[in-house]
């Protein structure tokens, strides 16, 4: 008889989704009849063929602590559990960063008392098909485990509980240096048409592999014979095999999904939180904005349900550019905008906050605090300015440009600043070149005197550009360009 095993997120400090029914799943012996108590509910379930059992629990408004006993021929008892509300934390480095790099780590890590602020680490693993288990443990929020949160989840965390007065349980899967390709699945891949050939190419690498696989097992057990046979002569024992090495990799298509998302699709959670483009900032620059859009679609597919999805746009790095240059991250960056027109998606901008020579800035907390924002606007839909201005339109009057944006909270402003800087405009021969710009209202007028008919305008597009534009809740304006040249 094998003994019940829990999946790993149903373990001690966890966070529960509130308000929904919860399915708790694990194995056992074929056929062992496993019981679920919580509270007053009993729930029971019978192992399949495969010792694989699920009981689906009531829900439950936010609260704890609670004990979940499983019983089967053995009896474990989870502790210390509460219900609240559930966020996925995944992404590449900068989600990956711990608060111990992070600004003021010292301080963050002293003043971290909240132990309604837990989180559950998922270990790295890849994986070529989805599989069923996942390693880590849930860490209740305190100065001794907190240096090992993630710092963009935790200062989510941290901003959000407050407002909510609930638990937040952060599911942190992330790695650093991964390519979008990597977090989604085969089947969401295999629809987009520019990765076919690459495609190809990996199933290949993996049929190339299990071949030598078996042709590696054959020679084993060849060698382990033929070393018995010396070791009886007393004759020197024939060199070992060598394993094959797999050609997977942590940015092998659909690899992360497969290890590191597919194995708790079933489990429920609030919404999603996305840091993650570097690794994609080459090479089809231009795909991001289907491949993140397909990831979304992938997600919530997985999930069954429309979760909301926010994701951090790519901050400033490099040499400051007072104009504009053509750059791959301002590129990545309309990506990531393009994409909020998907529903329930909204975009931390973090065009003010990164460093110009580190690609993994410190500053995680305003990172953390403008998600927070997002999430508290378009998931909790408090009344609230919860973005900084948006691009959402031009009119050519005589010759200047007017602009148009989303989310000025009641006004627009430069910051630091008397004048707004980012602007470029160009005429019909495509050069751009500064610009002058003026606040009027919630739009911005926008001229030069070098140009007479002016048809498009930049703001911000640079690596790292030197902009100023905020709205009254003091975030600042997404980087954007009118045309598409």
């Amino acid at each position: 008889m094998s003994d019940v095993i829990l999946f790993p997120l149903f373990g001690d400090n966890a966070v529960l989704q509130r308000n929904v029914k919860i399915p708790v799943w694990g194995t056992a012996s074929n056929r062992e009849k496993v019981t679920v108590k919580i509270d007053k509910t009993i729930a029971s379930s019978i192992a399949d063929e495969n010792g694989k059992w699920q009981v689906i629990l009531p829900e439950h408004k936010a609260g704890g602590p609670y004990e979940i006993q499983v019983s089967g021929v053995n009896t474990i008892i989870i502790k210390d559990i509460y219900f609240g509300d559930v966020w996925v934390a995944a992404g590449q480095s900068n989600m990956a960063m711990t608060v111990s790099s992070s600004n003021n780590a010292e301080e963050e890590i002293k003043q971290a008392t909240n132990s309604l602020i837990r989180e559950f680490h998922v270990l790295s693993s890849v994986a070529n098909e989805p599989t069923e288990m996942i390693r880590g443990s849930w860490k209740v929020c305190n100065s001794n485990t907190v240096a090992r949160f993630s710092a963009t989840a935790y200062f989510f965390a941290k901003n959000l509980q407050p407002e909510l007065s609930i638990p937040i349980g952060i599911i942190n899967s992330s790695v650093g240096g991964t390519r979008i390709e990597a977090w989604m699945s085969k089947n969401a891949i295999e629809k987009i048409p520019e990765l076919k050939a690459e495609i190809q190419l990996q199933d290949k690498s993996i049929q190339e592999y299990k071949a030598a696989v078996e042709e590696y097992n054959r020679k084993l057990e060849q060698w382990q014979e033929e070393t018995k046979k010396a070791k009886i002569e007393g004759s020197p024992a024939p060199e070992k095999p060598m394993p094959p090495k797999s050609p997977l990799n942590p940015n092998s298509y659909s690899v992360l999904y497969n290890g590191m998302v597919a194995p708790f699709v079933k489990f429920p959670v609030k919404g999603i939180l996305w840091y993650q483009g570097e690794a994609n900032a080459g090479k089809n620059v231009y795909l991001y904005r289907i491949l993140l859009s397909s990831l979304i679609d992938d997600w919530r597919n997985a999930w069954k349900q429309k979760i909301p999805f926010i994701f951090v746009q790519l901050p400033n790095m490099g040499r400051p550019v007072e104009t504009y240059e053509n750059n791959n991250w301002a590129v990545l960056r309309e990506s990531q905008f393009d994409v909020l027109k998907k529903p329930e998606t909204a975009m931390a901008v973090t065009i003010d906050i990164g460093e110009a020579g580190n690609i993994h800035p410190g500053n995680k907390q305003d990172v953390g605090k403008r998600l927070a924002l997002a999430a508290l606007g378009v998931v909790y839909k408090k009344k609230i300015e919860y973005s900084g201005p948006l691009y959402a339109g031009m009119n050519i009057e005589s010759n200047k440009i007017r602009i148009r944006f989303n989310h000025v909270d009641g006004g627009l402003f430069a910051k630091e600043s008397e004048y707004i800087q980012g602007f470029v405009i160009a005429g019909s021969d495509k050069i751009f070149v500064k610009a002058q710009a003026k606040i009027e209202g919630d739009t911005v007028l926008v001229w030069s005197d070098n140009i007479k008919e002016p048809i498009a305008v930049r703001y911000g597009w640079a690596g790292n550009p030197v902009c100023n534009l905020y709205n009254k809740a003091g975030l600042p304006a997404s980087p954007f360009r009118t045309d598409q040249w």
